[in-house]
């Protein structure tokens, strides 16, 4: 069954709040093609899309501009079934068009099937951590976050975090966020290479503030790694 891309493009002007907008607007800067979809909202299109077979003609369709259609577009890649190789090339396309954090996350956050799948989407995080593209990089450490914290996994979200070189300011913020959910989940670890003190500066800093500011770090934790600022 095919997709009529002109009845999905009106779903979203339909969705679209002003009062949204503006506010939505304000948090991702320099993004002036913003409709006003609220991202439930969108998950819930993106349900009905990939009920339809004809899902992939929706990714293959050009975007008309708006903000919402690329932010559909992800989330229909990570609800989608489809085999996890299938979904890597799809992810793969999609990437170079972010442009923007909240796509980025959103996107990275709608993968989480490859938390089952680590060793098929490993070797292109890696190529993605040396990307020159800001958001290219903030993907893979989100990814890195959402998928790989654990025992098995930690020494190598540590060391690829170690060893970020972009210095764009939403990379900064992606990989201190990062730090803050591994020293939360594998604190020991994580610790250690805070006394280390080899990250650059501006991340470890930020990923210290970052876990001295959440609910789930304790009051001496978050007094300790004071002495870890740089």
């Amino acid at each position: 069954m095919s997709f009529d891309y002109d009845e999905i493009y009106n779903n979203i002007i339909e969705l679209a709040d002003d009062d949204y907008r503006s506010f939505h607007s304000c948090l991702v800067p320099g993004c002036n093609n913003i409709a006003g979809a609220r991202i439930p909202a969108l998950r819930a299109l993106a349900k009905e899309i990939v009920k339809n077979e004809g899902w992939r003609e929706l990714l293959s369709s050009p975007s008309r501009g708006l903000y919402e259609e690329e932010m559909l577009k992800g989330l229909v890649i990570g609800m989608a079934k489809c085999t996890p190789y299938e979904r890597l090339e799809l992810v793969k396309k999609f990437v170079p068009h972010i442009d923007n954090w909240a796509v980025c996350d959103t996107f990275a956050g709608g993968l989480k099937v490859f938390a089952k799948e680590q060793e098929i989407i490993s070797p292109y995080i890696e190529e993605c951590l040396k990307s020159d593209g800001e958001f290219t990089v903030r993907f893979a450490v989100c990814m890195l976050m959402n998928c790989f914290i654990d025992d098995g996994h930690i020494d190598f979200v540590l060391e690829r975090l170690s060893s970020v070189e972009h210095r764009g300011y939403y990379v900064i913020m992606g990989a201190a966020w990062a730090l803050s959910e591994c020293f939360i989940k594998q604190r020991e670890k994580t610790l250690e290479l805070f006394q280390e003190r080899v990250l650059e500066r501006d991340i470890q800093n930020k990923a210290i503030q970052k876990c001295r500011e959440s609910r789930r770090v304790s009051d001496v934790d978050k007094e300790l790694l004071l002495k870890y600022k740089l």
